[in-house]
């Protein structure tokens, strides 16, 4: 990567560490069969996936039989909620009970949310939990919602946006407590804070492999023992039948190393990164008047600041900050040259109420990773304020 740009949107992806990529090379080149044939080039296949299965479930505290590799952590998110929601409702049909709701946070993922309004539209219901201005979920919101019985809740661990952490534990207790499923999307958590099932009464715990320093198009789910799932994919019944599809045999071994690299890592890692935020924040604070940053009053992830500007044209912020060789993520939605805050912001009360005709504010999420460094930070507190001042200079000009 040319070092001229900072890299700072490690929530979107992360490079792939070089570990990652030797455990995979053999994949590419001589150990290339398919998992699901007889030969030998096929077992040797199939011995480094579950190899690789072995190595992610003890990641997380797992036994190897309950990881079921999917192509990503959307899918991940799609095959818990989804999944969960078609079996309980396909059971509910037959004995003429109304079919189930899904319970889901106001700030999920967009894969979880679409998976929800889904179930929706097939004919069942879909429970919004509320978060407060810091965007944790209310845990009077679960109480309520586990009144219906819901197929599944569907809580993530940390959110992507603006880092917060959310009670995951208790609402793993309270839905365990209730007899109902209890989803949690662990893909910006896992490597950045103790994320273990061994420890978590979750049901389905959802993983991303390019979050961890690992290669795209992998992910996994986490299935605990008699959570019953129907499939959204259809095929050669692969996962035990769960995900079918043709093994990405590279992609799982090169997952479990990230994931393990991350998980050996944390205590030290965390710790850093979290200092390398909190130092950021503090420098942008004193250096632009009335920047703002959510989430700050509740605990977050250690990489991610998410950081509001006002009197400043968000589209234009991103270009001025590419300029400046800085890659971030506004952490928002910015469509057709116009502004609209985006759900996890909505749901945290942030402008609900505007002046008549002023412009939005811009909202620059900044997350940190293992490529990271004191010098990278630095040259964002450089030339982050300077864009900010040019920005508002040519505002009221």
């Amino acid at each position: 990567m040319n070092r001229t740009y900072i890299y700072l949107d490690h929530a979107a992806t992360t490079p792939v560490r070089p570990e990652v990529v030797e455990a995979m090379r053999p994949h590419f080149e001589a150990s290339f069969g398919n998992p699901s044939s007889v030969h030998g080039q096929g077992r040797a296949a199939r011995s480094a996936l579950e190899e690789a299965r072995g190595r992610l479930a003890g990641a997380i505290g797992a036994r190897r039989r309950d990881i079921v590799f999917t192509g990503g952590g959307t899918e991940a998110d799609n095959l818990a909620v989804l999944g969960r929601w078609r079996y309980v409702a396909r059971a509910a049909s037959g004995s003429g009970d109304p079919l189930p709701s899904v319970a889901c946070a106001a700030v999920e993922h967009s894969a979880v949310l679409r998976s929800a309004e889904q179930a929706a539209r097939e004919g069942g219901t879909m429970i919004v939990l509320a978060v407060d201005a810091q965007g944790c979920v209310q845990m009077e919101a679960v109480a309520e919602a586990l009144e219906s019985r819901p197929a599944v809740v569907s809580v993530m661990w940390g959110n992507n946006e603006v880092g917060t952490l959310q009670p995951v534990h208790a609402i793993a207790d309270l839905c365990a407590e209730a007899d109902v499923t209890f989803h949690t999307d662990a893909v910006q958590a896992l490597g950045k804070v103790p994320v273990r099932v061994d420890a978590c009464a979750c049901h389905l715990l959802s993983m991303s492999s390019h979050k961890l320093g690992g290669p795209q198009g992998v992910g996994a789910l986490y299935v605990r023992p008699g959570t019953e799932l129907e499939p959204v994919m259809h095929g050669g019944g692969q996962e035990n039948g769960i995900r079918s599809g043709t093994h990405n045999v590279a992609g799982a071994v090169g997952m479990s190393v990230a994931a393990e690299l991350a998980v050996r890592d944390l205590e030290r890692e965390s710790a850093r990164l979290a200092a390398l935020r909190d130092g950021l924040q503090a420098a942008l604070l004193e250096r632009i008047e009335g920047l703002e940053v959510h989430g700050a009053a509740h605990e977050r992830l250690p990489q991610i600041l998410n950081v509001c500007v006002p009197g400043i044209d968000p589209d234009a912020t991103l270009l001025a900050l590419d300029a400046e060789g800085l890659c971030v993520s506004t952490g928002s939605a910015c469509r057709s040259g116009s502004f609209r805050p985006s759900h996890v912001l909505t749901a945290m009360g942030r402008f609900a109420v505007t002046e008549p005709g002023a412009p939005m504010p811009a909202v620059i999420r900044f997350s940190l990773g293992h490529t990271t460094t004191d010098a990278d930070v630095d040259a964002v507190i450089e030339r982050f304020p300077r864009a900010v001042e040019r920005l508002r200079e040519l505002a009221h000009t």
